[in-house]
């Protein structure tokens, strides 16, 4: 199934003139040009820039490719409303690839050989990474993830991949393991999935502990379409002091449900990936035990006190309310944590796009150059999650984490991370493959 975004019509409203200003001050510009007057006869052609979207409408992943697809949309909107990427329309060309490694594949050809697309974005599951990014190598095609794996920054990947819009495990884990071992306990258990993006965390968190002269008690991995945790909870060792748990997939609610039933009214100080709950209402009755425990957050679900103008602004622009959920439905909460993710991916590629001067495929290797070129993101409309120092050696971006304790039912920050928390030695250089 393919859906695509078709050039707007040259309008604007109080809101993206607001949104046009933001980014103007966000990235310290000044324009005499009205933010939404779109300028595309000034371009060379008038054809559309195509990004391929890969999005996972079904499958595992279904609940954050639904919120990414939002997002995706609302920040395509913004680019056309402003004139698109290098005077030209961009246009968004989705597939779903399922959340299936094979799939993921088959959708990167797809892009590159039916849609002709400019550069794929928006991948999450790091096992459909992991099983796509070779493909998109070898079609030398841009291809930009939204994912956390460390398979990018590790440079096991190839030079055509970046993820310049979320920090990945590594640097989320090591940034906040202190924290976890000076306030919550030494003694650690870890529930993580069975694959990719749970061995990120298992490899990485048990180093971080470690470190902090911490023990790791126990290792769980569960297959993350798992729909019932009660024969591996039995596990946790008794001495636990820190119970860290990330699960992904349909079955969450039902993964921190089984757990406070396991627990009941004593259990360990506990520390949760988000993605444990993203999607999921935290007012949902059989929740009610994670009352006065811990979750990381790359974006804070709900407005904070010192809530910035630009997730005032971002939140306006994809339809969240300050609760984390749809404007439409109050019910239908987003997966916030991670979705700012492919907002500020879309706004890389047309930031390192209008770098290049790019006109065609015939520039792609001008653009890869462009990103590797890229030090810094500034706080702003582009990037409301916060700054972020790029390394264009490793295709990685490095940035803020933010813990977050419930407390009546909602998520309030407790600490955010510097940037220097989550940095580490750097030893993968793509730049020194061919292109």
């Amino acid at each position: 199934m393919t859906d695509k975004i078709i050039k707007p019509k040259s309008s604007f409203t109080r809101r993206s003139t607001l949104l046009g200003m933001g980014a103007a001050a966000g990235a310290g510009l000044v324009s005499s040009v009205a933010p939404g007057f779109v300028r595309y006869a000034q371009a060379q052609t008038s054809a559309p820039i195509k990004l391929g979207f890969e999005c996972h409408r079904t499958g595992i992943g279904a609940s954050y490719g639904r919120w990414y697809e939002r997002v995706a949309n609302a920040a395509a909107k913004i680019i056309n409303e402003e004139g698109g990427i290098n005077g030209r329309p961009v246009e968004l060309v989705i597939e779903d690839d399922g959340t299936d490694p094979k799939r993921g594949a088959e959708v990167v050809e797809k892009f590159a050989t039916q849609h002709k697309v400019d550069a794929v974005f928006g991948t999450l599951f790091s096992h459909v990474v992991v099983g796509a990014a070779p493909r998109a190598g070898e079609l030398k095609m841009p291809y930009l993830v939204v994912s956390e794996g460390t398979h990018v920054s590790s440079g096991s990947l190839n030079r055509y991949c970046f993820q310049p819009g979320i920090c990945d495990v590594k640097s989320q884990v090591i940034s906040m393991a202190p924290w976890i071992t000076q306030n919550l306990g030494k003694k650690v258990t870890m529930i993580f999935p069975d694959y990719a993006f749970g061995y990120d965390h298992r490899d990485n968190l048990s180093a971080s502990i470690k470190a902090q002269g911490g023990e790791m008690l126990e290792l769980i991995a569960v297959p993350p379409t798992e729909t019932s945790f009660t024969r591996y909870l039995p596990r946790i060792p008794s001495d636990t002091e820190v119970l860290y748990h990330v699960m992904v997939g349909p079955a969450v609610l039902t993964f921190v449900t089984e757990l406070g039933q396991f627990y009941g009214s004593k259990r360990p100080e506990i520390f949760g990936f988000i993605d444990s709950i993203e999607a999921v209402d935290l007012a949902t009755p059989q929740l009610s035990f994670l009352e006065g425990t811990y979750f990381w957050e790359g974006m804070p679900r709900y407005a904070q006190k010192d809530q910035s103008q630009w997730d005032k602004l971002y939140r306006a622009a994809v339809g969240v309310d300050d609760n984390g959920a749809s404007l439409a439905d109050p019910k239908d909460i987003s997966t916030y944590a991670h979705m700012f993710g492919v907002w500020e991916t879309l706004f890389t590629i047309k930031q390192a796009m209008e770098m290049a001067g790019y006109a065609g495929p015939e520039d792609k290797a001008k653009f890869i150059e462009a990103l590797e070129s890229i030090e810094k993101f500034d706080e702003g409309r582009d990037h409301p999650q916060g700054d972020k120092i790029f390394n264009g050696k490793n295709h990685q971006c490095y940035g803020h984490q933010n813990i977050s304790k419930v407390e009546e039912s909602r998520l309030n920050v407790v600490h955010r991370t510097s940037i220097e928390d989550g940095m580490y030695e750097v030893t993968a250089d793509y730049t020194k493959m061919a292109l």
